[in-house]
């Protein structure tokens, strides 16, 4: 399985590859990507990234599955605006994880043509994580390419990392999480049915359907930005289950301003860019309109002071 898919990759010249899952592309990645892309155009090689389908997590530790920021489309469009010209996704499998060190390294070398390899901080790859960069040096001397490793980008005293995001997403905290990227958090779906419910309150939604393992913010209203057929509308969004109408299932509502259509069906994007507030239950649908109003005029002060309108 791991050579069929290698072996549909054929690079038109010799790699410089680095190795990860790369969830959400942030700002460590792009510290690490940015020095793989230098050092491939010093050596006229190509820079590639090998990922992996699956975070390996799915497999050593399913019951603590963790929830992904970035999904392969996105994922992989990302890592290319950072001047990656190869992406290999793999399917982290029982197989793969049960190669050695060489063994998955000499399938880069023969399907990739790896030169040379950078790895980012704590990683290690092979059976029982026997891959560090000092275990690889000597392989790399034998096989023909060069090792080195990245230090970790260090940011108000904390390692970026996906973990860090994830934390922050959890806690409502999406400053945090864009500071980390250096982009907003955004979630994209297809338009589901949804209650029917914000027309009634005179605020049509759009309920976004999620993958159920993409990661969320924690319940809230979030000023947003919808990308819609091109265009970019000023947005208020709700996560959560309607506590006011005794909803249970956790949803993603969005109140595209000033949007004129029906979007049921369309696939669209929001950037999530300010937490409004909590979600809370209120008496009435009066109440709830009441501060809905409210949390679009907030919105539309904090959008506006953004894309200076």
């Amino acid at each position: 399985m791991v050579e069929e898919e290698l072996a549909r990759f054929s690079p038109e010249k010799d790699t410089f590859l680095t190795i990860g899952v790369f969830d959400g592309v942030h700002l460590g990645h792009k510290h690490l990507l940015s020095k793989l892309v230098e050092q491939a155009r010093q050596r006229d090689l190509l820079p590639g990234v090998v990922t992996f389908r699956q975070h390996p997590q799915e497999l050593l530790s399913p019951q603590n599955r963790l929830a992904f920021l970035t999904d392969l489309t996105e994922r992989s469009k990302l890592l290319k605006e950072e001047g990656v010209e190869l992406v290999v996704m793999l399917s982290f499998t029982a197989e793969l994880r049960q190669l050695s060190a060489r063994q998955f390294v000499s399938l880069l070398v023969k399907y990739l043509r790896m030169r040379g390899l950078l790895i980012g901080p704590d990683f290690a790859l092979g059976r029982d994580r026997e891959g560090t960069v000092a275990a690889l040096r000597p392989l790399g001397e034998e096989m023909g390419f060069t090792v080195a490793g990245v230090p970790p980008l260090i940011i108000n005293g904390e390692p970026v990392s996906s973990t860090a995001i994830r934390a922050a997403l959890a806690a409502g905290d999406v400053k945090k999480a864009q500071a980390l990227s250096n982009r907003p958090f955004s979630l994209h779906g297809k338009v589901v049915t949804g209650t029917g419910r914000g027309v009634g309150l005179g605020f049509p939604t759009a309920n976004l359907g999620t993958d159920p393992w993409q990661a969320v913010p924690a319940d809230g209203v979030y000023a947003a930005q919808a990308h819609v057929n091109g265009r970019v509308y000023r947005s208020v969004a709700n996560i959560g289950t309607n506590p006011t109408f005794g909803g249970s299932k956790r949803t993603v509502e969005v109140y595209v301003l000033d949007y004129d259509g029906n979007l049921y069906g369309k696939e669209f994007k929001i950037d999530i860019i300010e937490r409004l507030r909590d979600e809370k239950p209120f008496g009435s649908a009066g109440e709830l309109a009441k501060q809905i109003e409210e949390d679009v005029k907030q919105g539309r002060i904090i959008l506006q002071s953004i894309d200076g309108e």
